[in-house]
């Protein structure tokens, strides 16, 4: 049996929790894979700007630096930052599957151009950074925002009626681009996902349900990064990652 660990951003209560497991309801996946869900210690609360997506990447680093050694075979980032997938690729030897590369990367089986349609306008430099890294700059049409802001614990629960009306609309006008494939900015929507996929003339991409699958192709080939692209620390300093962790959680739960 693998098992594969997914990591949240977010200090989430159990129904939070819930909400990103029921993810795994997307995609269909063999009988011998586990994935557990393990939120962060404390982080940012929005990932709406630098200050946050600093924070993230520290915040995802530590929730999942011991994954290989609590028993993991692979670990999947459930946030299009890709927070922490580099840092962790140095000290992991297991897979570390993000979703902005994963999806990006899946959109060239697809078509040639691609949009991005995201929930909200402060998330917008997520994408076009991941675009910018991987020199996708060309086939990268537009990202389309319906600027919601957005509700980490319950995502789009509850606001179907509206949201999704209008995340269509914002996926026609990426169509209208030129858009061949779109890609959901956000593991926040994938509530929309079933929705849009029967509503708009071109393939959608979870971006969450997609690295499970990812994970598991990866296991199966008996793949991993290279060690030249991400090479080991010399001097690893794991501990004062953690003792960083554990005094923000303190700060957030005295300051909550």
């Amino acid at each position: 049996m693998w098992k594969v660990v997914v990591l949240v951003p977010f200090a989430l209560d159990a129904e939070g929790m819930q909400n990103r497991k029921d993810q795994l309801n997307a995609v269909t996946l063999g009988p011998d894979i586990q994935f557990d869900f393990r939120p962060v210690k404390a982080g940012p609360d929005l990932y709406d700007s630098w200050h946050d997506l600093a924070m993230a990447d520290v915040s995802m680093f530590e929730a999942g630096c011991t994954a290989q050694a609590d028993g993991y075979d692979a670990l999947c980032i459930d946030t299009m930052s890709d927070s922490g997938a580099n840092a962790l690729r140095s000290v992991l030897d297991i897979p570390v599957i993000s979703p902005a590369r994963t999806t990006f990367s899946l959109m060239l089986m697809l078509g040639n151009k691609f949009g991005v349609l995201t929930q909200w306008d402060p998330w917008k430099k997520l994408y076009t950074k991941a675009a910018s890294e991987m020199n996708l700059q060309n086939h990268l049409v537009g990202v389309e925002s319906i600027n919601t802001p957005p509700d980490v614990r319950n995502l789009l629960g509850g606001k179907e009626e509206v949201v999704f009306p209008k995340l269509r609309e914002a996926g026609l006008r990426l169509v209208e681009k030129g858009a061949e494939a779109i890609v959901l900015g956000s593991t926040t929507m994938h509530q929309s996902a079933a929705y849009l996929a029967e509503n708009l003339p071109v393939p959608v991409i979870n971006p969450g349900p997609t690295t499970y699958k990812i994970a598991e192709a990866l296991l199966s080939l008996k793949l991993t990064h290279s060690r030249i692209s991400f090479p080991k620390p010399h001097s690893e300093k794991l501990g004062m990652l953690h003792a960083m962790q554990d005094g923000a959680a303190a700060w957030a739960e005295k300051n909550s």
